[in-house]
């Protein structure tokens, strides 16, 4: 991710709602370096930031119903939650959720694309997002994984204003050309239930030593890791309760 910090329009932040707080909280913790806290207030409903050092990097937190399934959101920096809510609209996608107020630290919606892909509108108040990317224990990119990558490319362009940098195997996604994201279509060699959605990268400093360690720790591998023709080595994981996310080598772009 050629991104450093919170910029208006890519990615400030990744959250996983789980069904096993606690369990979610010891594996990440024993993963990636975790210093979970979670917040004591009873209407923050088991909320908790997880710190490398005094940096925020992510979230976990108890799903809120029993239909949410176990996953990563990620959620991307806005000026006007409001007004890029109308923009979702406007581009074809939906409102699932706000725009609301949380706290005093900004102001959110629930946003889904065209291709059925859930993500997060982040309006920041007291709270920018996360205070470190890149470093090891840290996001490092972010992937939408789509069967409309037509419909899609238009849609994030529009509501954002996303540069796009295409080849013929995968689509990356950037703010004014430097890219944090990228795109890779659902084709027949992923199952058919498989829903869009899109999956946080944290960088490692060792990907297969990464990979082995969540699978001890009661994780599973969805691909083992490999090395992307000109790019960094990678692998996509599960964590004990089904949340997919991935890994990619800290020094090298995802």
């Amino acid at each position: 991710m050629k991104l450093d910090g919170p910029v208006t329009g890519g990615p400030c932040w990744t959250e996983l709602g789980t069904s096993d707080l606690e369990g979610a909280k010891r594996f990440y913790a024993d993963l990636f370096g975790w210093r979970p806290e979670t917040d004591p207030r009873q209407e923050a409903g088991g909320y908790t930031v997880a710190h490398l050092g005094d940096a925020a990097v992510a979230a976990i937190s108890p799903r809120y119903q029993e239909s949410q399934p176990v996953a990563w959101n990620v959620s991307f920096a806005v000026a006007d939650a409001d007004a890029a809510a109308e923009a979702v609209r406007a581009a074809g996608g939906t409102i699932a959720l706000g725009p609301m107020d949380v706290f005093d630290v900004g102001r959110f919606a629930v946003a889904v694309d065209p291709g059925g892909a859930f993500f997060q509108l982040w309006q920041a108040r007291a709270f920018p997002g996360a205070g470190l990317f890149n470093a090891p224990g840290a996001l490092g990119w972010v992937e939408l994984l789509t069967r409309a990558p037509g419909p899609v490319t238009d849609f994030y362009t529009r509501v954002f204003g996303w540069t796009v940098n295409p080849s013929e195997q995968y689509t990356q996604w950037g703010i004014a050309g430097d890219d944090f994201g990228g795109m890779l279509t659902l084709d027949e060699k992923f199952p058919p239930e498989v829903p869009s959605h899109w999956l946080p990268y944290f960088a490692v400093e060792d990907v297969d030593a990464t990979a082995h360690a969540a699978v001890a720790a009661g994780g599973s591998m969805l691909m083992e890791p490999t090395t992307v023709p000109e790019g960094p080595r990678i692998a996509v994981l599960k964590d004990p309760q089904g949340a997919p996310f991935g890994i990619h080598t800290a020094d090298e772009e995802g």
